[in-house]
């Protein structure tokens, strides 16, 4: 259902365009897709972007989201896996990230661990990751797919009012977004090295997607 409501509301509220780097081979039967995270709004427009390639992921989140009404209830439903930080629980989000994978599934993560804390709509690139990703990749064996998107915070960023504000304009400003994949990865190990090595996948990415858009790459928020 996320990926169908993606696919729907993202057209409205901008020009989503995408591309990748697999020579048309295609996205991997299953694997992590690792994305970088700058806005509220870049969730939906990565899903949207990937529902162009078949692919409907299931998707890694903070727990907080499972508390909101109807979207908690749809999340629990559909299987999106809840990430609890700091508790006990969180061994459990990798149990059912590795289940998803076995079923052959796409895993959606968003390695930062969180929005960049800026006001502003600039581009900037991904920051540190934390190592769950690494952790999740080596105990599964799963290839990484790096993705970067530019333009979310063109639909949403800054404080609440003007993230209000920016939602309610975008489908007349229709701002660009674009979404590039790059090539799926074998990470070396689990430890800050790997974690590493995927950053740098996906800021490539991501930079191949603010070039796409035109807009100048920043360093990291």
């Amino acid at each position: 259902m996320l990926s169908r409501l993606a696919g729907r509301l993202v057209p409205a509220v901008g020009r989503l365009t995408l591309t990748t780097d697999d020579d048309g081979a295609g996205l991997p039967p299953a694997g992590i897709i690792a994305a970088n995270h700058t806005s509220l709004a870049d969730p939906a427009i990565v899903l949207a972007a990937l529902l162009r390639l078949g692919a409907r992921p299931v998707v890694m989140a903070t727990a907080g989201l499972w508390s909101v009404p109807l979207l908690g209830r749809a999340l629990a439903r559909e299987g999106h896996i809840p990430v609890y930080r700091g508790d006990p629980r969180a061994a459990r989000s990798v149990d059912l990230a590795q289940e998803a994978l076995e079923r052959g599934r796409h895993i959606l993560i968003y390695a930062e661990g969180g929005l960049p804390r800026r006001t502003d709509a600039a581009e900037a690139e991904p920051g540190a990751f934390r190592r769950g990703l690494a952790r999740l990749a080596h105990r599964t064996g799963a290839p990484v797919i790096p993705v970067g998107q530019a333009g979310a915070r063109r639909v949403t960023s800054g404080s609440a009012v003007k993230q209000l504000a920016g939602l309610a304009t975008a489908p007349v400003r229709r701002p660009r977004l674009h979404v590039h994949l790059g090539p799926p990865l074998c990470l070396d190990g689990e430890g800050p090295a790997a974690t590493e090595q995927a950053r740098l996948a996906v800021t490539a990415a991501w930079r191949t997607a603010v070039a796409r858009l035109g807009e100048p790459a920043g360093p990291a928020a």
